[in-house]
Parts: C-alpha cells; structure tokens; sequence
C-alpha cells in the first residue's frame, strides 16, 4: 500500500512514481504533495506501508504526526523512498528514527525520464543501484570534463540507451557523485552510485571557500537539541560575503537560560568552522520557525544574486 506524496502536477515524480509503483503490482494512493494532516489520516486509515515523499516532507509529515496525536504503534509503515532533495546519512538517520522506517534513497531527473534512474536496495550500505540496461553513467571531471575510475568524485553523467524521441547522450547532470562497480549484497551486479553530496550549480562560494549546504546540515545533525530544519542566508556586506545559518533548536533548549543558548551557538559555528573552513554567524530560533515545504526544502537564500 504506497502513499504517494510526491507532487502530481507537472513535475515527473509523481507519476513517474505512480506508474512504477502500480507496475510493481501495489496499490497507490495518489494524495500528491500538501495537506499534511489529511496524509496522516489517510497513512493511519488505509495501512499505508510505503511512503513515497522528499525527506524533508518526511520529516514535516514526522512533526505533524506528534501535533495531532498519532503514534507510530497506530500506522504500518515499512519503508520510505525519498528524493528530489540532496539529503545527508544523518538526515536519513533522523526519518527513519521518527517515522520508525527503513528510509532508501532514490535518484531521477526529468531531462532524463523523472524517477526511476536508480534506486537504493534494503541491503545496499553503499549507494543506488543505476539501471544500467536504460542508462549509462559516468563519473568526469566537472572542470576538465575526463572521465574519472570508480570511487572518486565528480560531475555524474548520462546516455540514454532506450528512451525514444528525446535521446541524450552525456548528459551533465551537475550532480556530484560517485560510482562502485563492487558487487551489492542482494546480488545484483549494476553499478551503483553514492547519494548526491550536492550540485556544481548549488555550490557557495564563501571568501573563496566552496560550501555545500549538504555539508552545513552533516554538521546540525550530529548535535543534540538540534532540529532537522535550517537555512543558509548569505549576504554581501562591502567586499565580502557574510553567511548566516539559521537553525530550529527544541522547545525545550529554546527556552533554557541564554547561557546555554549562546554556548550551543557558539558550538555550531566553531564546528562548522572546523569542518568548512568558513566563518558564520549562527541563529537559533524556536520550532516551526523556517517554513515548513511540502516539495523541495529551500535551503538556501542567495541575496547576492538579487
């Protein structure tokens, strides 16, 4: 039983998704993408085992649940397939910790078919599973534009070699990733590729240092009292770039002394600090403070570009 959140509109996840789905042989519940509370009941009313979503809606459909009431003991969930977004292994972690569910990755783009280029297998600890009688990936260089072994890190690249009418033939995605050509666990022998770190075209250029917000989330997900929802501000002050990161800490900590308030402040920024290598100005707000997003989760505010 697939709940289906993604969106039906225009966008290829939701019925790319629908038609895999009903392929498979499942029942799909098209409720697409918003009304939060509504996907709760109907998740709780028709046994939904499958949830089909972003992980940041995951996480939103997580909180909502607490809002209204409903337990994990009330719903049937399994399993959960989450993409559209780059999201990290802690965030992972954080969706399948609040909706009791083995969370697994999924990869599409539309230029290419939508979803269903590869996919995360339950026994899969090291990347999605490309379909490799569809689709031929590659791993370049995003500057020099060569091709790079297995294992390291670069550009992903696409050649259709079925899809009819609208062929493409390496094409950039700008997505980073790279490929393992070892064996998985289940068997299955198609080169797999690891979760998406981030975008060359989404990459922050800071004083000079590059800055994924993949990387700023890897750092907020690691302390306690942190909630999954944050956001990049970056400005432009003079000459230089400033960034602010916006952070939602639990009720519980946001109401603490402002000593500890400040002292978690403080240790954000010096971790991130450590990890990037970039300066920040970090502000913890209270929950459900940054706008919740029933699609795709607004990372970042450039108003450089503005």
């Amino acid at each position: 039983m697939v709940q289906n959140a993604y969106g039906y509109g225009l966008f290829t996840g939701g019925l790319g998704a629908h038609y895999g789905a009903e392929r498979l042989g499942a029942t799909v519940i098209p409720v697409s993408g918003g009304n939060t509370k509504r996907q709760i009941t109907i998740m709780r009313d028709f046994g939904s085992t499958v949830l089909l979503s972003t992980p940041s809606y995951a996480l939103n459909l997580a909180d909502a649940m607490t809002d209204v009431g409903v337990t994990l003991d009330q719903l049937k969930l399994r399993v959960g397939i989450h993409g559209a977004e780059p999201w990290s292994v802690n965030m992972r972690e954080e969706v399948e910790r609040k909706l009791g569910i083995r969370a697994l990755d999924i990869y599409g783009l539309s230029e290419v078919i939508g979803p269903g280029v590869a996919m995360e297998c339950p026994e899969s600890d090291q990347g999605m599973h490309v379909l490799e009688d569809h689709f031929l990936p590659e791993i370049v260089d995003p500057d020099t534009f060569e091709p790079l072994p297995p294992g390291e890190q670069g550009e992903l690249v696409f050649t259709t070699l079925t899809k009819e009418a609208f062929p493409i033939i390496r094409y950039r995605t700008k997505d980073l990733s790279r490929l393992f050509v070892e064996q998985c666990r289940c068997g299955r022998t198609l080169v797999r590729m690891a979760k998406v770190t981030g975008r060359t075209d989404d990459m922050l250029i800071i004083r000079g240092v590059n800055v994924f917000p993949s990387q700023v989330e890897h750092v907020l997900m690691g302390i306690e009292g942190v909630e999954p929802h944050y956001q990049i501000e970056v400005n432009r002050e003079g000459n230089l770039d400033t960034m602010d990161v916006l952070v939602e800490v639990s009720e519980k900590i946001f109401h603490d002394e402002v000593k500890v308030l400040e002292g978690l402040s403080r240790r954000i920024q010096a971790e991130i600090k450590d990890l990037l290598g970039v300066t920040c100005t970090v502000k913890l707000v209270e929950p459900r403070t940054i706008q919740r997003s029933e699609g795709k989760a607004r990372r970042v505010i450039d108003n450089r570009r503005l």
